[in-house]
């Protein structure tokens, strides 16, 4: 968790930084509060820059190796929409090369030693991305279950990753993460007779914390269960299309 940027901090939880002997200075706080700021006056801009291409964006969130890089490679197996996918990583361009050898457009950040990616490196990546041919997009976010879900990339919706060997218990460790998803997918579901991963408890600890999250199961090893993702992110793109987006000519 990164105490030098406050990016633990959210604005639905400014109370948190009174309770942390660290951050609770005014210097600090207003350094915090500016970084916030501006990160969500530019999350805007970003979601304006999507919408002005008719693109309907997801960020997608997880711990490492959860799969979400794996999922991204063969979800253009079940879905007609075109998508492109801002990465998000410390080091290496390992995981785009990996798209664009599956012949998806995608581009990497490298953020050093930043655990999540913000607004602004978002906005730079669309710079790289053929915007005008897509239907939606992903952020595949830094794999991290808590500074990302603090910061707005500018995407339209969050989708958090639950892979079975993490275990079951992950929802109620990393609230604010699961708090932030409008989708979760539990992914490895393949795995499930080798791990004691209960999806009813996932599911109730879920509904706890977040009621209008739904949920899905899947493994990318029986791609019919990918099916309902494809449903749930064309049902997203023309939910937004009436409110915002003009239809494509």
């Amino acid at each position: 968790m990164c105490q030098d940027c406050g990016c633990s901090i959210t604005h639905d939880h400014h109370d948190t930084l009174h309770s942390n002997p660290q951050l609770n200075d005014k210097k600090t706080l207003s350094v915090i509060h500016k970084i916030l700021d501006k990160n969500d006056i530019e999350a805007q801009h970003n979601r304006d820059h999507f919408e002005k291409h008719h693109i309907c964006a997801f960020n997608l969130m997880s711990s490492p190796g959860s799969g979400k890089t794996t999922f991204l490679e063969h979800l253009c197996h079940q879905t007609e929409l075109k998508y492109a996918v801002i990465e998000g990583d410390l080091e290496t361009s390992r995981d785009a090369d990996r798209l664009i050898a599956k012949g998806i457009n995608a581009y990497q950040i490298q953020t050093g030693s930043a655990c999540h990616l913000d607004a602004f490196m978002v906005h730079g990546a669309l710079h790289h991305i053929q915007l005008d041919t897509l239907d939606i997009c992903f952020v595949e976010n830094v794999g991290n279950l808590v500074c990302p879900a603090s910061y707005d990339v500018g995407t339209h919706k969050n989708i958090v990753l639950l892979s079975i060997p993490e275990g079951d218990d992950k929802i109620e460790k990393y609230p604010v993460m699961f708090r932030r998803a409008d989708l979760v997918l539990i992914t490895k579901a393949d795995l499930l007779p080798h791990f004691d991963f209960s999806i009813a408890e996932a599911k109730a600890q879920l509904l706890k914390l977040n009621p209008n999250a739904e949920v899905i199961t899947v493994s990318v090893k029986q791609p019919e269960t990918l099916r309902p993702v494809v449903d749930w992110l064309t049902s997203q793109k023309a939910a937004l299309q009436p409110k915002t987006l003009p239809t494509k000519g």
